[in-house]
């Protein structure tokens, strides 16, 4: 499923966070956002995700504004993984996964075996099923993101949005967890921070001061000039030893 955004703008308090972002993320892509801190990255996430209402522009979900859709209806095809959802309450981690299922359940719709299968195989695909028993406020910042994104993925979304998924985790988690999301049959945003990692997405966007100054390929949009104008660096390109490209940083 497709999702796009037409001229969104977004303030708070006479402050512009977000100016006239456009963008279209086609089915099946991974997109990534990138940019420095305060650029506007989170913020337009939540708006895709339809947690706030744009000041102008609007949102589609397959071509349908999401301002004509109901909570419900848009939380059965977009998830979003934030990067902090804290809670005081005693829940399980197997109770957390099972939230993504909220969605799909009703009065005429009751708790099932399939739900039970897909928590299961969420908290596998995460490397979470040993610590389904433990209590949330037990685990640490990377197990705790490990858990966002099993909800995540028990609520079996067409459309996937992440905001910085990889924050807290230690690099064998990092990579299995992006693996993880390259090989989804869905459509995926992600916003990072390690450009690297960015180089790996099928597209890219550049936010900088609340707009979006670049889209396109990863090789196409992550220039000498633009990291320079927007990161404060310089880069070079170089061949990993598995033929992927690689980029060094300097100072500018």
């Amino acid at each position: 499923m497709n999702l796009s955004a037409e001229n969104l703008s977004w303030r708070v308090h006479g402050h512009t966070l977000l100016e006239n972002v456009s963008l279209a993320v086609a089915s099946g892509q991974t997109f990534g956002l990138v940019g420095p801190n305060g650029s506007g990255k989170t913020t337009l996430l939540r708006l895709l995700a339809g947690l706030g209402k744009p000041k102008t522009g609007r949102v589609l979900l397959g071509g349908t504004p999401l301002a004509r859709m109901r909570q419900r209806h848009i939380a059965q095809s977009i998830a979003l993984v934030e990067q902090q959802a804290e809670t005081t309450d005693r829940i399980q981690v197997r109770q957390v996964v099972a939230l993504g299922r909220t969605p799909f359940l009703s009065a005429l719709r009751a708790w099932a075996k399939e739900d039970d299968a897909i928590v299961d195989q969420a908290l596998v695909d995460v490397d979470m099923a040993h610590m389904a028993g433990r209590l949330w406020h037990t685990l640490s910042g990377g197990e705790r993101q490990r858990v966002h994104i099993a909800r995540a993925l028990a609520q079996q979304p067409k459309i996937l949005l992440l905001d910085e998924p990889t924050n807290h985790l230690d690099i064998r988690h990092q990579l299995s967890i992006l693996e993880l999301v390259r090989q989804l049959p869905i459509t995926v945003i992600i916003t990072l921070h390690d450009l690297n990692q960015a180089m790996t997405c099928d597209r890219l966007g550049i936010m900088d001061g609340g707009q979006l100054v670049g889209v396109g390929k990863p090789g196409e949009v992550l220039t000498p000039t633009r990291l320079q104008q927007t990161f404060g660096v310089q880069a070079e390109l170089l061949a990993g030893d598995n033929g992927e490209q690689v980029m060094r940083f300097y100072h500018a």
